[in-house]
């Protein structure tokens, strides 16, 4: 073997060497890497604001939500637009984005409306609805409902024996 050829040899070697010696320590740069937050992978406030829009577009005329007499006179009382203000910025809050919500909390602002398990599933039904419309990933659309279920026990009126 040639001087030039060994000394290639050799710089092909160690380069080797460093690249797999480095393997261990990119994959711990990447493992330490921190996963975008929900509102980021949602596409932050624009998308968010819009697929609030459209729910509320779909839950505000809903017939089965508005035979509940309590619901139907706050969709009389509280307009629509102060409605998504809110509801966007409570999204925006939860999925880890900059806005912060300034409203009355879950139990306080659902309480007189005497939400049944039937009027949740509705609503859960118009948002899923409404999320594949706006082909958001499954990942984002777990999560999502995940946040939406733990306010669950706060909106739904306790069952009446």
């Amino acid at each position: 073997m040639t001087h030039a050829l060994k000394k290639w040899w050799l710089a092909l070697a160690t380069a080797m060497m460093l690249i797999m010696g480095y393997q261990p320590a990119l994959a711990e740069d990447m493992a330490d890497t921190k996963m975008p937050s929900l509102y980021d992978r949602l596409g932050g406030l624009m998308p968010i604001s819009v697929v609030v829009s459209d729910f509320l577009d779909a839950v505000v005329p809903d017939p089965m939500l508005n035979d509940n007499p309590a619901i139907d006179a706050a969709r009389k009382r509280v307009p629509t637009p102060y409605l998504k203000y809110h509801v966007t910025a409570q999204v925006c809050q939860v999925t880890g984005g900059p806005c912060q919500y300034q409203g009355r909390g879950m139990k306080e602002a659902h309480a007189h409306l005497n939400i049944t398990v039937a009027e949740w599933d509705q609503m859960v039904t118009l948002f899923k609805g409404v999320l594949a419309k706006h082909n958001v990933p499954e990942q984002e659309t777990r999560e999502l409902l995940a946040i939406i279920d733990s306010t669950k026990a706060d909106i739904v009126a306790p069952a009446m024996n």
